[in-house]
């Protein structure tokens, strides 16, 4: 079979009878969850950092400065604090995709892959149960590292 000027042979399989396996669906799941921690965690920050009950216990500052009138909304989260709280993660994950591959080579995918997901969860659990600034920014930089470890390894099962 000729397709796009390339000679195609499909006379044989050799030993590839295309069917989903449970084996592939697992690593397709695996392959797309890591993609989608990341967007995840950004889209939860996003929301969280402008609810009332979160500012209040952790960046009064920041909710006292909304409250009056003649501060413009661009200006009002210009606190050090929330500006490390929410790159923190970003930083992390940049510096650890870094050193990935090196983890990787020693450890391999596989195990890459499930030191990854562990630091992200002990993250969202620091966080989950974070009493000051100090823990929140912990936590955030456990989920960057999760979610760079877990994006640099997963491209081999993503492509």
């Amino acid at each position: 079979m000729v397709v796009g000027g390339f000679s195609v042979d499909t006379s044989s399989t050799r030993g590839f009878d295309g069917k989903i396996t449970l084996s592939v669906l697992i690593t397709c799941i695996v392959a797309a969850s890591s993609g989608l921690i990341f967007g995840y965690d950004i889209g939860i920050t996003g929301g969280v950092t402008t609810m009332k009950p979160f500012l209040e216990e952790f960046f009064p500052s920041i909710l006292r400065k909304s409250a009056r009138a003649e501060t413009n909304a661009y200006c009002v989260y210009d606190n050090q604090l929330f500006t490390l709280f929410t790159s923190s993660l970003h930083l992390a994950g940049l510096i650890s995709s870094l050193l990935a591959s090196r983890v990787t080579t020693a450890l391999g995918r596989r195990n890459t892959m499930i030191f990854g997901g562990c630091i992200f969860f002990a993250g969202g659990a620091i966080n989950g149960a974070a009493q000051n600034i100090f823990m929140l920014i912990l936590g955030r930089i456990l989920l960057g590292f999760g979610v760079g470890f877990t994006n640099q390894v997963i491209r081999i099962y993503a492509s």
